[in-house]
């Protein structure tokens, strides 16, 4: 059912149920007006009629017939319609003319006011007065109740008559504005149908109809559709990133499996190999299962960093990682010098996991290359908060250094020096770490001309600044 239609159905039933609850409330209180109106009519009889209802108790009570017929008269025509009941200090009745309730149905009190009195099915409007003077008595002035009831049918009757118009006219007048009032969300829905779900959220045009559900509706369905969109996008990063894996993978771990196969099938053939020979063959066959469990680690942190999100991120003291990056790399390294000055309360905004592989890579790279005439590798690491907002991260050796013309391709994927033990992805990772969190990194001569630097600079937590926005394009393990 269309929502015009529940409107109008919703609306037809309505209104007439709202002019019949007004119709009752306004016959109360009509009901209440005329009552007052008779009560005020009865005062008004009994104002004029006590005079005369006075002068007949003490007729009576002197035994003077004439003057009390006399009286009689007058009251009757004081009270005009109404019904009169007059009774004496003892209770008797000295006069009861006009309709009223049986004697022995009894009355009010005086004093109390009009009040209503039942009898044989008919209630009876009636008001009590006290006769004051030298002869005492009780006057009761009576009405029907249902002298007010051809006014109520009156106006129940056009309360029902309304109630009856208003019920179709209502309908149709609902139905039309309703087909009107829902006329943007009906376009609003054509536009949805119609959107085609290669062009994603920017097909879904739609300008402000002045209806606040109707926009905010668009608003919310053009959300939608930008999350969609978003999830789209990384699905599909993710699809290319597994490919890129599956392929850089296939193609880098083929050389060490083919010489591992080769070494294998030696040792297969020859189960008399000398010692010496069989340890050289055993020392480069646990040297290509290093370099294939490097390639592999290195490759599965490149696809998580192309894959992660800024839920991962938070609030860090760089610091502490710098100390627990060092205190490791002395344990995987034992023979280099590894030295570590790191200021207190340098904070960012990062991925914590990310930033140790970053911190891993530099260290490991500089133990490895760091080396100078055969002797151990010294490193230096400082932390310091620089003056343009940034943390400055910098990491010396004291091995060859790296050439101007290798300073940008040492950070591709598999760029390897000869000799090099190591899968090639090290400093990628670094470069891709560096770019999540939005820093830069750089290659330079180390303190006085020998070895290395790499000078890393990542954005200072500041709390009034946004968190962090993610690279759009992230395609280190694909690109």
């Amino acid at each position: 059912m269309k929502l015009s239609t529940r409107i109008a159905l919703s609306v037809t039933v309505l209104v007439p149920l709202l002019v019949l609850a007004a119709g009752l409330l306004l016959l109360g209180l009509v009901h209440r007006d005329l009552l007052r109106q008779q009560d005020d009519l009865l005062r008004a009889r009994a104002a004029a009629v006590l005079p005369s209802a006075r002068t007949l108790l003490a007729a009576d009570a002197r035994n003077r017939p004439k003057a009390e017929q006399n009286q009689q008269r007058k009251v009757l025509d004081g009270a005009l319609d109404s019904g009169v009941r007059l009774t004496g200090a003892d209770g008797a009745v000295r006069l009861a003319v006009g309709p009223q309730p049986a004697e022995s149905v009894p009355l009010p009190a005086a004093g109390g006011g009009p009040a209503t009195v039942r009898d044989a099915g008919r209630a009876w409007r009636v008001l009590a007065v006290p006769v004051n003077g030298a002869n005492r008595g009780t006057l009761w002035l009576v009405e029907p109740s249902t002298a007010v009831d051809p006014q109520v049918k009156a106006v129940r009757r056009r309360v029902l008559l309304v109630a009856l118009l208003a019920a179709p006219v209502a309908g149709l007048l609902a139905f039309g504005l309703a087909g009107r009032a829902t006329g943007s969300l009906r376009r609003l829905s054509g536009r949805a149908a119609a959107l085609d779900p290669r062009t994603g959220a920017g097909s879904l045009e739609h300008h402000r109809s002045g209806v606040t559900e109707v926009d905010e509706l668009a608003a919310a369905l053009s959300l939608l559709l930008a999350r969609y969109d978003e999830q789209a996008a990384r699905t599909a990063q993710a699809l290319d990133t597994a490919r890129s894996f599956s392929s850089a993978a296939s193609h880098e771990l083929r050389t060490p499996l083919t010489a591992m196969r080769t070494n294998l099938d030696v040792l297969a053939a020859h189960p008399g190999l000398d010692a010496a020979e069989r340890a050289e063959i055993v020392s480069e066959l646990a040297a290509d299962h290093a370099r294939l469990e490097d390639v592999l680690s290195a490759l599965r942190s490149l696809a998580v960093g192309d894959l992660v999100e800024l839920s991962a991120f938070a609030a860090l003291d760089l610091g502490d990682l710098v100390e627990a990056a060092a205190a490791e790399a002395v344990r995987r390294h034992p023979e280099a010098a590894v030295e570590v000055e790191a200021a207190s309360g340098v904070r960012v905004f990062g991925w914590e996991a990310g930033l140790r592989i970053l911190l891993a890579n530099l260290l490991g790279n500089a133990a490895v290359h760091g080396r100078t005439g055969g002797g151990p590798a010294r490193i230096a690491v400082r932390l310091r908060a620089g003056r343009s907002g940034s943390a400055v991260l910098t990491v010396d050796d004291s091995g060859p250094g790296v050439p101007p013309a290798e300073r940008t391709a040492v950070f591709q994927r598999f760029h390897r020096r000869p000799g090099s033990p190591g899968s090639g992805l090290g400093l990628t990772l670094v470069a891709q770490q560096v770019a999540l969190h939005r820093g830069t990194v750089a290659v330079t001569e180390g303190p006085g001309g020998a070895g290395s630097r790499f000078e890393v600079r990542l954005p200072l937590l500041r709390p009034e600044a946004p968190t962090l926005v993610l690279p759009a394009r992230r395609d280190w393990i694909s690109g």
